[in-house]
């Protein structure tokens, strides 16, 4: 195989699981190690990847904004949204995460009424706050502009106040091994506490976050109760669910 060729295999492999270690490249490539890290080397110094202990790291490590992610699997991500609104009854307590698939659960909550919301995302608390008799509760942090989510230890602190029905989280990321991932540390410790912070604790990934990986490992995963995608995960990423305690539900879009 052309070096060129083995290169351009190399980044498709990242842009498709965001990570990848020498010992898979080099079951699926063929070639020897040495090679594999050379290549890893030269896209490394030509700012096409981030190397790695082990692998290499996709260069766009960041996860994409909040408008672009609004164009993706949106159909999905509403019918997400409805199946998790379709958990609960008036009067229960809420926390709900910030992203493009939390705001579809919030969009489902239209119609419930009595709803005690705890929120680090302004367009969540925008969509439920001053109707139905809602009462809002927005956790204090460094608000991050182009995501209007608040993150930081002052988030995080202020949910250590609360105990809530449910809790629904979004994933940036979800690999086989099975763990669930995100880019940034702050995110990743305020969904972990999230997931603790309720009764039913509820993880939803629209299937373009399989079979994924983000710099930062998310913890609690082993306490989600349910799990809403809108398409039953295959092969490694099913038999990973699979080892969990959660109960797989698939919303159609």
């Amino acid at each position: 195989m052309l070096a060129e060729r083995r290169r351009a295999l190399v980044l498709d492999i990242l842009a498709e699981k965001g990570s990848v270690s020498v010992t898979e490249l080099f079951r699926r490539l063929g070639v020897s190690r040495e090679t594999i890290r050379r290549d890893i080397t030269r896209l490394a110094a030509e700012n096409r990847l981030l190397k790695t202990h082990g692998g290499a790291l996709s260069a766009e490590s960041e996860e994409p904004a909040l408008a672009k992610r609004e164009t993706v699997n949106m159909a999905g991500k509403r019918a997400i949204g409805r199946l998790a609104a379709s958990m609960v009854p008036d009067g229960a307590s809420l926390i709900i995460d910030s992203g493009t698939t939390t705001i579809c659960v919030a969009q489902a909550l239209g119609r419930r009424r009595r709803l005690t919301v705890l929120t680090n995302d302004i367009h969540v608390a925008g969509r439920l706050a001053a109707r139905n008799d809602n009462r809002v509760l927005l956790l204090g942090g460094e608000l991050q502009g182009a995501e209007g989510a608040t993150m930081g230890p002052d988030s995080t602190a202020m949910l250590e106040n609360y105990f809530a029905d449910f809790a629904f989280v979004g994933a940036s990321a979800l690999s086989s091994h099975p763990w669930l991932m995100d880019y940034s540390r702050e995110a990743a410790e305020l969904r972990s506490r999230m997931l603790v912070m309720a009764r039913t604790p509820v993880l939803l990934a629209d299937r373009t976050k399989f079979n994924r990986t983000a710099p930062v490992r998310v913890a609690n995963l082993d306490k989600v109760a349910h799990l809403i995608t809108d398409a039953a995960p295959q092969g490694a990423m099913a038999r990973a669910i699979g080892t969990l305690a959660a109960e797989l539900r698939v919303a159609v879009p």
